[in-house]
């Protein structure tokens, strides 16, 4: 015997996901791929499923993946430590090498299949291909004594985004592909650099108009001096925490490019849990959302 009352709750879901659907509907969302969804095989194909069915529904989805885990197990392989700074990895000329060939040759290609595979139409792309991201050198900077200037710390091949080639993205956008980005660039002379994938993610959602821009990461969201999580944050408090040292390490950039996004021009930025099954849909579709909202504080 059919049990009416699961039928009739799955038909209740797709209602409440209704308004929702209409408001992004030929909207782009940018999705920045990462952290424990990209190595787990199950979120993986949940992953690739949510991507597949936001495109179906006519949302246009795209999609930046980092890939220090990866980056990090062949470079141990190889006998060579990982070193971060500020929750950027320090990159010379050897681990550039490397960081392209698993970034480009291996978990871009990887996440295109899995996309594809379940009917998709996805291509990768690298910040070379069409000169799609363009890059300069990027410099840390950390404070010294009062009233001393700050020190400069040079990472190697770290680059920072100076432009990104919104033409290709929007091309095949239209043509219903879901492009597929490594967090590289190169610069004016050629050169490959290592850009952090939170950066590049603000960035192109910066260049498309996006109206969501979505970091996965493996912590429930945003969370305060006690643990407990932030379920919307305006850009005030974002930077304030940043001062006061809450946000640290490798939510630093993750926060860095939300509030970069908000003032130019992004509607909403979310940093969500990956570990969640659907995570995506659960914050774009239902009424309770979920991980942490970052926006930008109203006027009074």
């Amino acid at each position: 015997m059919v049990d009416m009352s699961a039928v009739v709750e799955r038909a209740n879901i797709l209602v409440e996901a209704l308004p929702y659907i209409r408001r992004f509907f030929n909207r782009t969302v940018v999705i920045k791929y990462g952290g424990h969804a990209m190595v787990d095989d199950e979120l993986k194909d949940n992953f690739a499923r949510d991507v597949l069915l936001m495109k179906y529904i006519g949302i246009n989805p795209v999609v930046v993946h980092g890939g220090g885990p990866q980056i990090g197990s062949v470079l141990k392989k190889l006998g060579k430590e990982s070193q971060f700074i500020q929750g950027m990895r320090v990159t010379d000329e050897e681990t550039m090498d490397i960081v392209e060939m698993v970034l480009v040759g291996k978990v871009n290609k990887e996440i295109v299949g899995l996309i594809n595979r379940h009917g998709g139409q996805a291509i990768g792309l690298s910040g070379k291909d069409a000169n799609l991201i363009r890059a300069d050198k990027y410099f840390l900077n950390a404070e010294k004594a009062m009233n001393t200037p700050p020190e400069i710390i040079d990472i190697g091949l770290v680059g920072r985004v100076k432009e990104v080639n919104a033409s290709i993205l929007h091309t095949l956008i239209a043509d219903g592909v879901i492009p597929v980005i490594a967090p590289t660039g190169i610069g004016d002379n050629g050169e490959t650099y290592n850009i952090n994938a939170d950066l590049v993610a603000g960035a192109v959602a910066t260049a498309l108009g996006a109206e969501k821009l979505i970091l996965l990461t493996d912590v429930p969201g945003v969370l305060d001096k006690e643990k407990n999580l932030i379920t919307t944050m305006d850009d005030a408090l974002a930077t304030a925490m940043i001062g006061d040292g809450t946000i640290f390490g490798g939510m630093y950039p993750k926060i860095k490019c939300c509030l970069k996004a908000l003032h130019t021009g992004v509607a909403k930025t979310h940093i969500l849990d990956g570990r969640v099954k659907h995570t995506i849909l659960l914050e774009m579709f239902t009424d309770q959302g979920i991980g942490t909202e970052i926006v930008v504080q109203k006027e009074v």
